[in-house]
């Protein structure tokens, strides 16, 4: 019966991807996360614009690719040897396999405001495959468990914890990933969100970037998650206002607290439409830097390191954050891959040389190479204030949340980057925007003087794969792209654009075949 249902629904919903959902009113309702429970707990194919229905299909195709280069990594096989293959028979431990595995190597899709695939994918590919869902089913499961997660998060984004290190993001997508693959009520989605965000897990810098302890980025939060729904369903009750009381969630965890953001625009903003795919692997300073020495190598052709007498990195404040800290950590072929990849001069390198940045090149024989590193030592890092600007003005990762913030969001600017940032930015104030035209500006400008005297320069605002105007037209093929480069084959890539019309044992078929092959 539920696939016929979904079947038909997909048929009047989104034939050919061409229509659009109406608005669905809301109810207020006295706390914000019970308000997104009402709101997920009864969000149905029907009420989802098909442009975002797209984008969950490419998000559920790209993390695909993210697990597979999880899991042919050594460190993920050893994950696999301690937990299991996450084709396994309890979908709450395969659930958390997923998560690990796509996660780790930083080839994970994020959004405003969060790494979201990892749980709001993971999660609801483990129960739509053990529960016999139908596609249609699977993909409105992961928009419910991206509009949750990423509102949580984005209630506490102008905090401590960013990015990969805000693992709360995942108590919230793997709860509702989960619930929506089992109908639950809005009661069931409460109280769970309620427990899972009683104990919220905090990661340690030290361990994130020194240790192989990065595997469980995504693993404890999502197992903490699941015994949520587990303690839910026998009963057991959360406390509705955790996100916003005074002794609660955002008390602890940001530094300016924005809890309108939990339910601000259901229904009609969508924090899908701001996904951001990742092309490459690695932290969020390497997308547009890996790019501009793509097209660089196209030019210049085979270099060796003494070819080059520098290459200067311009980026974004943020990008320089996360390179800093990591290169406390990267001394070479042993670095910790928890800081490996997050640094800059190693993947820009490797693309000099090769051409690609590719998930390979976090193992041996390729971080081996001598000359990969040789080049790293001659790269350097430069701050550009415009594209610092350009940054904060985007949605994500931090626009939005400091435009929502106002006046308020100046102390915080001002621990981020100083006056300086302060004054860049001038005045800011919520718009009210709906993402449909969402961006992310992560941008930067790599510059090779060479020995000879000859000066190479690219520049890239908007990285290939992230929101933006180029990537609501081109995601369905980017994504197919990178699930291929990973191994992925093409009956899965080539048949993704009819996931929302996949009966139940249709899906199971290509469930298996993007991880069994």
């Amino acid at each position: 019966m539920t696939a016929v249902l979904g079947e038909s629904v997909a048929r009047a919903l989104c034939d050919d991807w061409g229509s659009t959902a109406p608005r669905r009113p809301r109810r207020p309702t006295d706390t914000p996360l019970r308000e997104l429970s009402q709101w997920a707990a009864t969000l149905r194919p029907e009420h989802i614009p098909c442009r975002v229905l797209k984008l969950a299909a490419s998000q559920v195709l790209s993390q695909a690719a993210s697990i597979r280069a999880g899991l042919r990594h050594p460190l993920g096989r050893r994950l696999v040897a301690a937990f299991g293959h996450p084709m396994q028979r309890d979908p709450r431990t395969a659930a958390g396999v997923f998560a690990a595995l796509g996660s780790w190597l930083n080839l994970d899709d994020t959004a405003y405001a969060g790494h979201l695939s990892n749980s709001t994918v993971a999660v609801p590919l483990a129960f739509a495959y053990a529960r016999r869902l139908d596609g249609l089913s699977l993909l409105t499961a992961v928009v419910a468990a991206n509009e949750c997660a990423a509102r949580i998060t984005a209630s506490a984004t102008l905090g401590p914890l960013r990015g990969q290190s805000a693992v709360h993001t995942h108590l919230a997508g793997a709860v509702a990933g989960r619930l929506h693959c089992d109908r639950a009520p809005a009661a069931l989605f409460e109280n769970a969100f309620g427990l899972a965000f009683a104990m919220p897990n905090w990661p340690l810098m030290r361990a994130f970037l020194a240790s192989d302890a990065r595997l469980f980025n995504t693993f404890t939060p999502v197992r903490t998650a699941m015994d949520a729904c587990d303690a839910a369903y026998a009963g057991l009750r959360g406390a509705p206002d955790i996100v916003e009381h005074e002794d609660g969630f955002l008390a602890r965890f940001a530094t300016v607290p924005l809890p309108q953001a939990v339910a601000k625009g259901l229904g009609r903003r969508w924090h899908t439409d701001t996904l951001s795919f990742k092309m490459h692997p690695g932290g969020p300073g390497i997308d547009a830097a890996v790019d501009c020495a793509a097209e660089i190598h196209r030019e210049l052709g085979g270099l060796r390191p003494e070819d080059v007498a520098e290459v200067v990195v311009e980026a974004s404040l943020y990008t320089l954050f996360a390179g800093e800290r990591a290169a406390r950590y990267v001394n070479g072929p042993g670095s910790p891959l928890g800081a490996l990849v997050l640094d800059v001069p190693y993947p820009v390198a490797t693309t000099l040389l090769t051409g690609e940045f590719t998930v390979d090149d976090f193992s041996s024989p390729h971080l081996d190479d001598p000359a990969r590193w040789a080049l790293a030592r001659r790269v350097r890092l430069e701050h550009d204030t415009e594209m610092t600007r350009e940054l904060f003005l985007s949605d994500a990762p931090f626009g939005e949340a400091v435009r929502e913030a106002g006046e308020r969001a100046v102390p915080w600017l001002r621990g981020f980057g100083g006056d300086e940032l302060v004054d860049l930015l001038g005045p800011l104030s919520a718009d009210d925007r709906d993402f449909s035209r969402a961006a992310k500006a992560t941008g930067a400008r790599v510059t090779v003087r060479l020995t000879d005297g000859r000066t190479v320069s690219r520049t890239r605002l908007i990285p290939v794969g992230a929101a933006g105007p180029e990537t609501r037209v081109r995601h369905a093929d980017l994504v197919r792209e990178k699930f291929l480069s990973v191994g992925g084959p093409h009956e899965v890539s080539d048949s993704v654009d009819r996931l929302h019309r996949m009966r139940p044992g249709a899906l199971r078929r290509w469930i298996e075949a993007a991880f069994l092959d």
